[in-house]
């Protein structure tokens, strides 16, 4: 499991418009995507420089592909990031104000302290 993988591909899909609509509308093909072209490469990196070995477990997999925010929480993935990410593909789904956010919320609820290790 690396939480740090998990949250890369938050923040990075998180801050392209273009990746946000792909995840939202085929989560499976753009996660392949991503670690295919993405995972391995220097966050930030401006440089040809990349890794070899970085890949999402199953579990991984399969919650970043269902749009899981609590299996992702439980994996470690940052609430922060998920919560970013997912405000940007589904808020608009919802009428009222906070809708989306106080769903998120109440999805986790049945977690109490201590909460799932975060840390990188």
């Amino acid at each position: 499991m690396s939480k740090y993988l998990l949250n890369k591909f938050l923040f990075t899909v998180d801050r392209d418009p273009e990746l946000v609509e792909r995840y939202r509308h085929s989560p499976a093909e753009l996660v392949t995507w991503w670690e295919e072209n993405v995972a391995n490469s220097l966050l930030n990196s401006h440089t040809a420089e990349a890794s070899t070995w970085q890949a999402f477990t199953g579990q991984e997999r399969t919650a970043l592909v269902a749009h899981d925010h609590v299996a992702l929480f439980e994996l470690g993935a940052h609430p922060f990031l998920t919560l970013t990410l997912f405000i940007a593909m589904f808020e608009r789904d919802n009428a009222e104000p906070l809708e989306y956010q106080k769903a998120y919320g109440a999805a986790l609820a049945h977690l109490t302290l201590p909460y799932p290790d975060i840390t990188t």
